[in-house]
């Protein structure tokens, strides 16, 4: 049982599908079932259960992803050391962009650092913030972008990137903004926003408790472009960071109705237990250099 064996199995557990493996892999579906068959014989266990909807591990399959995972992590760790011996950097760099992340800054990081450490692959995956939460934490993405309205974890070491605040938007002409808000009216209405673990959910929960009421109808979504298309197809009332409310405003698809939390942090994140790595050393100096940290 090889190493890579190891990396597709990983990869299949957590897409679920042969197919997005292999794209994400950049290998062909049947190199994909051939490594998972090899670690299956090898081991003499069934991993996966093979169903029309794709590929669901089973109790033995979640076990060994456990000990996959660690010693992934570890194999990388010896690259790292021995590439730090050498005295240059190379590898693999996995960076998640959740959440109101700026694109053209990331693109200014992702330049500096590549000038300066030439042989690291920088890949950018994007998604929710606690998609990006999840891949640093099970050792999918090395670092990444997320919002926050708490404090971060104690496992995690953050550099404050930006901030800005969360609104309360109505689609446009549902509401006569012209008068105080009737919040026992608002509670009628389906109000959409991500889970409470995020920072839109994090301030609709201080909102409500704040204003003593509670919506009979929540709609938990964790992807802020859907909450701006349900917005626009007059669902319901939502929450939206400041960038998008604002854009959505200019556009004439919502009314503000108001500020639910004036200032929500982005975060670039990584495991504090990996902060002494070279690789991080050398991303904090190329975020310095980028010109991306929050004043």
């Amino acid at each position: 049982m090889e190493i890579h064996h190891l990396k597709t199995f990983a990869t299949v557990a957590r897409e679920g599908s042969i197919t997005r493996a292999s794209e994400r892999l950049f290998l062909s579906q049947p190199a994909v079932s051939a490594h998972v068959k090899a670690m299956e014989d090898y081991l003499g266990l069934t991993l996966f259960d093979r169903t029309a909807r794709g590929m669901s591990l089973t109790s033995s399959g979640q076990r060994i992803l456990a000990k996959a995972e660690r010693t992934l992590n570890i194999h990388r760790e010896l690259l790292d050391e021995a590439n730090h011996i050498k005295g240059r950097l190379a590898g693999k760099l996995r960076i998640g962009v959740g959440g109101q992340s700026n694109n053209e800054a990331i693109g200014r990081l992702v330049r500096r650092f590549s000038e300066h450490h030439p042989e690291v692959e920088v890949s950018l995956e994007h998604g929710s913030s606690s998609g990006t939460l999840n891949g640093i934490r099970n050792g999918t993405l090395d670092a990444g972008f997320y919002n926050e309205a708490r404090s971060p974890d104690d496992d995690l070491m953050t550099i404050e990137v930006a901030c800005f605040p969360v609104y309360v938007a109505a689609p446009a002409g549902m509401l006569d903004i012209t008068q105080p808000l009737d919040w026992n009216a608002l509670a009628e209405l389906p109000w959409i926003f991500a889970p409470s673990s995020l920072c839109c959910g994090g301030a609709a929960e201080h909102l409500f408790k704040t204003r003593n009421f509670r919506p009979r109808r929540i709609i938990s979504i964790d992807r802020e472009s859907v909450t701006r298309s349900m917005l626009a197809e007059r669902v319901g009332v939502g929450l939206l960071h400041g960038d998008t409310a604002l854009e959505a405003q200019r556009l004439g698809e919502i009314d503000i109705l108001c500020v639910a939390q004036s200032s929500v942090r982005n975060l670039f994140a990584h495991l504090a237990s990996r902060a002494s790595e070279p690789m991080f050393e050398a991303i904090n100096d190329a975020l310095s250099e980028s010109g991306i940290l929050a004043a």
